[in-house]
């Protein structure tokens, strides 16, 4: 029994039917799978039903979990949620052992049923073109003989006509002569691709298809075998859990058996005895007779007024019946809470314990100053450049950050200049490989990066510095490197960490003190800002192009010439004017500086 012998002429239905089974295959792993979400479901399920019912700690119930039959409970609810772990094992394992095995013995059966069908598709086209190659030989061949035999006639005709000259028949005849060979080489032309395709056509019948074929077939049965294989395990799987299940439901059999009603009853007695003993018969107390007082009267009288009193107010009888008789209890005291502090309203005594509650409250309610900070910093603007805005802590990593960063780009840049200087020496000592006059913009260029670098990172510095507490504030040195130069905070983000806020959200009056104070701060300074100009000392010229972004700066030109009114104070900076109204700080590495002489001694 085999399918290249059999179904020798069905390709089409084979190649139907194998797809057919991939996508069989592929459903009962989708089976599998929506089998694994159930039992995961059923097990989450039973997990959260076992947790339900677990008694709550530090609970009456839990008190109330001494009896037996509530601890059988219990151990049916462990149990249960150990049953329930077997059913997530019984996931695991089909989804490990047949979900993910099949899926990828899947993708090969493809890859090999595509191979299998391309080598029959491909065998397929040959015989089409064998076949293809004999009908235009056939038809060529016919052709051929046609075309001989009416050059055949022609010369015949030719031949017997006794008007036509002797040069016109040896022409016919030659024609004719070629018909014919041509027709012979066409007949065996014919003869021979009839053979090849003969012999072709054999081999696709009866080796090439149903090699391909017995391999479909020997696909189809594997893929068969594995199915029924994943199948056994499907079974397994279920099987290995058993035991286990087993003793899950044996240790529940066994909580039952260990329920003891008359320990239960004991339990019950010890719990709710109240010691007393019953109450006695009450006697009877006849009304029927008649009022007459007499001795025997008044002596029978006074032995039951002897008698009562023993009853009302004897020892016995108050012990029987005093646990029966309700009394009136004066009202509880009234309840701490009743004072004003306890008011939901009112003030809090500082002394009052807080439940876990109203602390968080408490907690939530001083954060709203933080949450109305950062609202008031997003009407600011962007994030300032020195994380004021941020918590100290916050702040100090965020420039220590910044400073590492910029530490990293100079140590880059500076690796960079070393690379380029090292270059220029090459090309010093070996001129012939390039010029080095065409690397100084380039080094100018890097140097010029590795100042500006160095202006951040003590800008930072001095920032992480006034954070950290070595500088108590920043002097005017530290400002001129850090920027003088860096735009001054927004007055939202200044304002943020001293944001003071009352519980109803107004504004205290602190802020609009220190507004006052800051104001007033501002205008003295600028009284010392309408002094006069100071005097020009000297002159430089601009040897680098810089941009005076910062405040306190001011932009220059390459080969601009300017005057000096204050040189360098050690700080890298010298100031400069271009006119009456412009002046401002430059890097004194970007201008080359000339002072007067007598400015100089002055």
């Amino acid at each position: 029994m085999s399918w290249g012998t059999e179904l020798w002429d069905q390709f089409d239905n084979l190649e139907k039917h194998t797809q057919w089974g991939i996508d069989i295959l592929e459903k009962y792993i989708k089976f599998v799978k929506e089998r694994t979400e159930i039992e995961l479901s059923y097990a989450k399920q039973l997990r959260n039903l076992s947790k339900k019912y677990q008694p709550k700690k530090n609970s009456k119930e839990e008190e109330e979990y001494k009896y037996t039959s509530c601890k059988a409970f219990i151990s049916t609810l462990n149990e249960m949620n150990d049953y329930a772990g077997q059913h997530e094992v019984i996931s695991e394992n089909m989804a490990s052992q047949i979900i993910v095995d099949l899926a990828r013995y899947v993708q090969e059966l493809k890859q090999e049923r595509k191979s299998n069908f391309h080598d029959g598709r491909k065998a397929q086209q040959h015989i089409e073109t064998c076949w293809k190659q004999l009908e235009s030989s056939k038809r060529r061949f016919e052709r051929d003989c046609k075309e001989a035999d009416r050059a055949q006639q022609y010369f015949e005709k030719m031949d017997a006509d006794i008007n036509v000259t002797k040069a016109d028949v040896e022409k016919a005849r030659q024609q004719a002569q070629i018909r014919h060979q041509m027709a012979e080489d066409s007949k065996a032309d014919y003869s021979s691709i009839l053979q090849k395709f003969n012999h072709e056509q054999h081999e696709y019948y009866h080796t090439h298809i149903p090699n391909i074929f017995q391999k479909i077939q020997e696909m189809e049965e594997r893929r068969i075998v594995r199915m029924g294989e994943s199948m056994k395990t499907y079974a397994e799987v279920d099987r290995q859990v058993i035991p286990i299940i087993g003793k899950c439901l044996d240790g529940i059999v066994k909580a039952a058996e260990s329920i003891d009603q008359k320990n239960d009853s004991q339990l019950v007695i010890e719990a709710y005895k109240s010691g007393f003993e019953p109450p006695g018969d009450i006697e009877f107390e006849d009304y029927t007779q008649p009022m007459k007082r007499t001795v025997s009267d008044n002596s029978l009288s006074n032995s039951r007024g002897e008698g009562k009193p023993d009853l009302k107010f004897g020892g016995k009888s108050k012990g029987k019946l005093w646990p029966f008789i309700k009394k009136n209890k004066p009202p509880p005291p009234p309840p701490a809470s009743a004072s004003p502090s306890a008011v939901p309203n009112g003030p809090q005594s500082p002394k009052q314990q807080k439940e876990p509650l109203s602390h968080r409250f408490n907690e939530f309610m001083t954060s709203k100053p933080k949450i109305h900070c950062f609202r008031s910093l997003k009407r600011g603007g962007a994030t300032p450049e020195d994380f004021s805005n941020l918590p100290p802590e916050q702040r100090r990593k965020k420039l220590q950050q910044k400073v590492d960063e910029l530490n990293k780009e100079i140590q880059k840049e500076m690796d960079q200049r070393d690379a380029i200087t090292k270059m220029k020496d090459v090309y010093l000592k070996n001129p012939q490989m390039g010029d080095p006059a065409s690397l100084d913009h380039k080094l100018a260029e890097v140097s010029q990066n590795i100042e500006k670098l160095r202006l951040e990172t003590q800008k930072f510095e001095a920032w992480l510095a006034e954070v950290e507490g070595r500088l108590p504030a920043r002097n005017e040195q530290a400002r001129r490197q850090s920027g003088l130069y860096d735009s001054q905070n927004p007055p939202t983000v200044n304002n943020c960490a001293q944001d003071r806020e009352s519980p109803d959200g107004s504004y205290t009056e602190e802020q609009s003190q220190e507004s006052e104070v800051k104001v007033l701060a501002t205008d003295f300074d600028d009284e010392f800002d309408d002094e006069e100009p100071l005097p020009a000392i000297g002159t430089c010229k601009a040897l680098y192009t810089f941009e005076g972004q910062n405040e306190g700066t001011i932009s220059v030109v390459e080969g601009e010439t300017l005057y000096v009114i204050e040189e360098d104070k050690g700080d890298g900076w010298t100031r400069i004017r271009r006119n009456e109204d412009e002046e401002g700080y430059v890097p004194t590495s970007y201008v080359e500086v000339c002072l007067d002489k007598n400015a100089k001694d002055s």
